[in-house]
């Protein structure tokens, strides 16, 4: 049988069995993106971890085909974590048996030099999984926080008279909560994913793209503690309805916008004091 014939037929069976495996888990995880606006962007990882290893198609025919028994291991592995995150209704467990599955098959099938290869856009897909619930508490409620002081502060020099009690901000003539949704967690997750992707794009230097995604934590946090702020001042300069409806969903799009720019003028920065060589930028270095 031709080796290329072979090769269909081994891809069919991996995507059949693969299916079989987690036909539930993936509708479950779609829904989950398209209902929690903290995750949505995960339509997004995908077709990106696809095209990532598309990109890579030249280097990948290069590297010869040694395929490891050990990738039946990780996927063995990542089955009894799937069955472990069914039983115990974790949905994180059967999440991440996703990666050790799609790890495992990629080093039965073609061995330790393409998993390193393809060690970008695996990696990347972690970014399409939820954060487990206690973690993410465990995160949501110091930013609120952060935010509340934040607002506090901004407002006080405004001369916006305020009163802060936790992650409640009590105004004048309204009462504001900086509630989990308006923590500056869903646009920390948002941002994290468009610094991975834009330093990637941006440019080839590895330390410079690890810089540009660390600069997404503070750039996030500075953000939504001006979009607090700025809600409040509104509220007191133009009443309540200023802070709901309209201009409350309208500041979340202004702030990300406002985020992208700061992340934006980083990456000019950092080109402009560390400039990359041509070496650096040709195709070859890439």
């Amino acid at each position: 049988m031709p080796s290329s014939k072979r090769s269909w037929i081994a891809a069919a069976l991996v995507l059949a069995g693969f299916a079989l495996l987690y036909r539930q888990v993936v509708v479950k995880l779609v829904m989950d993106w398209y209902n929690d606006d903290n995750y949505s962007h995960g339509f997004l990882i995908v077709p990106l971890a696809l095209y990532f290893v598309w990109e890579r198609r030249e280097k990948l025919r290069k590297i010869p085909v040694t395929p490891s028994a050990l990738g039946l291991v990780f996927v063995l592995g990542s089955v009894i974590v799937l069955i472990a995150g069914i039983l115990g209704s974790e949905l994180f467990l059967t999440r991440i048996s996703i990666l050790g599955t799609v790890v495992g098959v990629i080093l039965f099938l073609f061995g330790w030099a393409h998993l390193r290869a393809l060690a970008f856009p695996v990696a990347f897909l972690l970014l399409m999984i939820p954060i487990p619930a206690i973690l993410f508490n465990q995160i949501a409620f110091p930013l609120q926080l952060l935010a509340s002081q934040f607002g506090e502060s901004a407002m006080g020099l405004a001369n916006v008279p305020v009163l802060r009690e936790g992650n409640v901000l009590i105004l004048a003539n309204t009462t504001l909560e900086v509630a989990e949704a308006c923590s500056g967690i869903r646009s920390l997750v948002s941002l994290l994913t468009l610094a991975i992707v834009f330093g990637y794009f941006s440019d080839p230097r590895g330390w410079v793209r690890t810089l540009l995604t660390l600069s997404a934590i503070p750039v996030a946090i500075v953000t939504n503690g001006f979009r607090v702020a700025g809600t409040g001042i509104a509220a007191h300069r133009f009443g309540a309805a200023a802070a709901e409806g309209f201009f409350h969903e309208f500041s979340g799009w202004l702030v990300f916008v406002s985020a992208f720019m700061l992340m934006l003028a980083v990456q000019r920065a950092i080109v402009r004091l560390a400039p990359a060589s041509e070496t650096t930028l040709s195709p070859a270095a890439v």
